[in-house]
């Protein structure tokens, strides 16, 4: 595997590469990586010729208040992981070279980013589209892979991709959980041992939404009232939102059906974390 920072050389690579007549699949990412992201690499892998995995904090999609500065960060440990996946290229770009001191511009996907975390995170996804675009402009990959857990993030990408005309196929991973059902993300490791077990609040949320529409419930605001309740009897738990959208417009959806996404996100102590499912689905792995 090669450790790759200038993005002149980046770009040169993948030029080579599909001059080649090879294929490229990129996986975005933030680092500090967790089995979640060892499967977005195997995925990859299984996709295109070559793999590319972008590590970059990127500072465009934290808010004033948010972790940027204590984001969790281990280069060595993240080349590691990604050698034995049999990852190309780790790309880890230069922080200057991707936002020069005079950086003024923004790619904005409009409407579906003022909701969700978009609402409780202003200028989240301005960030999240502005990095994405410049990562697909230097790699020009065939295949990008996302996880399924940033749910609102893979729909925004979804959609910038379609209406900016790049031919770059979005493919995205299942949630990755732990064995008793917390979603895998590198924020879990702010959570002490009490805040971790609180957390399994949204995955008993998910697998109450399941029950529930199983046994017939289809009334949106009254399963989002009973998930509130079980969020709720945690103490130092507070919701940010409990939502159930259509998959595509990610507008309320006042009755459940086979597109409706219950998308969650809560704060425990200073960690946001999110999570979501398919309500009608019996797994995570509808697209």
């Amino acid at each position: 595997m090669q450790i790759i920072h200038p993005l002149a050389d980046m770009t040169h690579w993948s030029n080579e590469v599909i001059a080649s007549g090879k294929t490229l699949a990129l996986v975005p990412t933030m680092g500090y990586f967790h089995a979640g992201h060892l499967s977005l690499m195997r995925l990859a892998g299984r996709l295109a010729d070559h793999v590319i995995v972008s590590l970059f904090v990127n500072s465009l999609q934290f808010g004033p208040s948010e972790d940027l500065s204590r984001y969790p960060r281990d280069l060595q440990r993240d080349a590691r992981m990604a050698e034995n996946e049999k990852v190309d290229i780790l790309f880890v770009p230069i922080q200057e070279e991707m936002y020069s001191s005079d950086f003024n511009t923004r790619v904005r996907v409009a409407g579906i980013t003022d909701t969700l975390c978009g609402k409780q995170r202003p200028g989240h996804f301005e960030g999240v589209t502005t990095v994405v675009a410049k990562l697909f402009n230097i790699i020009k990959p065939n295949y990008a892979v996302f996880g399924r857990k940033d749910f609102q993030q893979l729909t925004v990408i979804r959609k910038m991709v379609k209406e900016l005309n790049w031919d770059i196929e979005i493919v995205a991973h299942p949630i990755v959980r732990e064995d008793d059902g917390l979603a895998m993300s590198s924020r879990n490791t702010y959570l002490s041992g009490e805040e971790r077990g609180k957390a399994l609040c949204l995955y008993n949320a998910i697998q109450h939404a399941k029950t529930r529409f199983a046994e017939g419930v289809r009334d949106a605001a009254r399963l989002k009232s009973e998930i509130r309740d079980i969020i709720s009897v945690n103490s130092g738990v507070s919701i940010d939102y409990v939502s159930v959208v259509d998959k595509d417009t990610l507008s309320d959806t006042k009755v459940i059906d086979s597109q409706s996404v219950l998308a969650l996100a809560i704060r425990i102590g200073g960690t946001r974390l999110i999570d979501n499912c398919f309500i009608a689905n019996d797994s995570d792995a509808s697209n």
